[in-house]
């Protein structure tokens, strides 16, 4: 009920110049008074560049991975860092849930602010400030549950130090790395049980599971990624034989990004019979919007079409303001706008200024992002002209909604019925 009431609080936030694209006449009016008025999103006032999320998109998102995890018998923490909103995090929550994952101790601060019971944070914590507001959460909340990373002896040093004095213990997983030239993780599995090892002389730590990423297997293929995730799984059998999961009441094995969930489903469902029930927790985040680029790739759901398929929720518009040439036009978005990490958004509509008219971009493409210009090269008969919106695709979510504090939730006909709010 807090949980909820501090979403529902969102909307009492007054619409002001910090948030791009808005009309300029919603100024002084509540973000909850703009969602009632229900505002078209090309009549409406709005101004471009303007980010929209399909509202029917995100909700086709949400059953999709509430009904994967629960075929396959996996525990849910979608990662918060895609989109650091409390509204996608409370439908996540309520779409099955079991948590939201995190990545540092800042958007856990975040996720406690808006009331999330469960937090899975997947990375070793050693800076002592953020160690000892856990610890000072922990001892104020006996239904707060939070999971911590722990790859090695000197990060348990450091942590058991930090948390001297709190009332209860931290719970933590061992990281066991995804290879030589990975990303964080002990990279054996002695360096995993020297790890235990540590925890266990502390008071502070409570070993009770065992996790990694597998995305970050090295050259990463099908058969890698399950010989990675078996050693994971082998990891926490022998931990669980020699006793070191006694003082737990269920033995946490995690992984699972956007790209290799099905591996992860197929593996855990090997685990055998431990001495507690164990929690296979999945941990993808990218889902929620999905993307017309990077995830639309590699999606998992590309090579099990049968369990169903994700849908991109993103969409830029961005309104051509010079047409130079037959070969060239500027729209008014760009770096500051646009995910470009990874690919360049994609020309995928345009409207007509004159008629309204939504009609394919055909011969239109995106060749550069400036700060503020995205470059698009026009084929010979591309009908554009300056006014005129473009709709992009865009490619990673994470990168689009850091962007965006307040982004329209837009139905198919162009109805804004919600923002979402964001906290970077």
């Amino acid at each position: 009920m807090a949980a909820d009431n501090a979403v529902a609080r969102l909307a009492d936030e007054p619409v002001d110049h910090r948030f791009k694209a808005l009309p300029p006449d919603a100024e002084g009016r509540t973000v909850g008074e703009l969602a009632a008025a229900r505002l078209n999103l090309f009549t409406g006032g709005f101004t471009t560049p303007v980010l929209a999320l399909s509202a029917e998109s995100v909700e086709h998102n949400l059953a999709l991975l509430e009904t994967y995890a629960e075929r396959h018998g996996l525990a849910f923490a979608p990662h918060g860092k895609t989109s650091m909103s409390p509204q996608l995090f409370a439908r996540q929550l309520k779409y099955g849930a079991w948590g939201i994952t995190a990545a540092v101790p800042h958007q856990v601060r975040v996720y406690r602010a808006y009331g999330i019971e469960r937090i899975f944070l997947a990375n070793e914590v050693v800076d002592a400030a953020a160690l000892r507001w856990i610890g000072q959460e922990l001892d104020a909340d006996p239904g707060f549950r939070l999971v911590c990373y722990v790859d090695s002896v000197r990060g348990v040093e450091l942590m058991d130090q930090a948390l001297r004095g709190t009332s209860r213990p931290l719970d933590v997983v061992v990281e066991l790395g995804a290879g030589e030239g990975a990303r964080t993780g002990a990279r054996t599995e002695a360096d995993c049980a020297a790890v235990a090892d540590a925890v266990a002389a502390t008071r502070t730590l409570r070993l009770v599971g065992v996790a990694g990423y597998e995305g970050e297997v090295p050259q990463a293929d099908a058969e890698s990624v399950r010989a990675w995730l078996r050693r994971l799984v082998a990891v926490a059998v022998d931990f669980d034989k020699a006793g070191r999961f006694a003082d737990s009441g269920e033995i946490v094995v995690s992984a699972g990004g956007s790209a290799w969930f099905d591996a992860v489903a197929d593996v855990f469902a090997e685990i055998p019979e431990l001495s507690a029930p164990v929690l296979k927790l999945l941990r993808s985040g990218a889902y929620v919007s999905h993307d017309d680029g990077h995830y639309r790739h590699l999606t998992p759901f590309n090579r099990v079409p049968d369990e169903g398929a994700l849908q991109p929720a993103f969409r830029l518009w961005a309104q051509v303001v010079s047409r130079p040439t037959p070969e060239q036009a500027f729209v008014n978005a760009g770096k500051r706008d646009a995910a470009y990490d990874l690919d360049l958004p994609q020309a995928q509509v345009v409207r007509d200024a004159r008629t309204g008219e939504i009609r394919p971009a055909t011969g239109l493409t995106v060749t550069a992002l400036s700060d503020q210009h995205g470059w698009l090269r026009t084929e010979p008969g591309a009908r554009l002209e300056v006014g005129d919106w473009v709709g992009l695709g865009l490619s990673h979510p994470c990168t689009s909604f850091d962007k965006w504090q307040l982004i329209p939730l837009v139905e198919a006909d162009g109805t804004v019925t919600d923002y979402i709010r964001t906290f970077f």
